[in-house]
């Protein structure tokens, strides 16, 4: 990735989708790597499966869930690659405007 480079439409589907502090309370939910299913997900949330799932379907979309039909039920479980791509991607960001900084340190250094 260089400082000219958008970042890839995958990168930006997937923060839109974690741009979100209930799909982010999914996401916290489903970070002990087990499964879930829409009503164990919504526990203790005001809101409606309906609404659950429609978040969950934006995550699934990004690819930060994987889904399992299971009998009448569907489960979720968080795709870890998913996030360790975020992570990348954040890690090549942070490792630009270090260097950024480092150029700008050395400049000012030098008069």
């Amino acid at each position: 990735m260089s400082k000219a480079e958008p970042a890839p439409p995958s990168a930006a589907r997937l923060f839109s989708a974690l741009g979100d502090s209930t799909r982010l309370g999914l996401i916290a939910r489903l970070s002990d790597g087990g499964e879930r299913s829409i009503v164990q997900l919504g526990e203790g949330l005001p809101m409606s499966r309906q609404a659950i799932a429609k978040h969950l379907d934006v995550l699934h979309g990004a690819g930060v869930v994987h889904r399992r039909k299971s009998g009448r039920e569907i489960h979720y479980a968080l795709r870890r690659d998913a996030i360790e791509a975020a992570r990348l991607w954040l890690d090549e960001v942070s490792a630009q405007w270090d260097s950024t900084l480092a150029r700008l340190k050395a400049l000012v250094e030098e008069d």
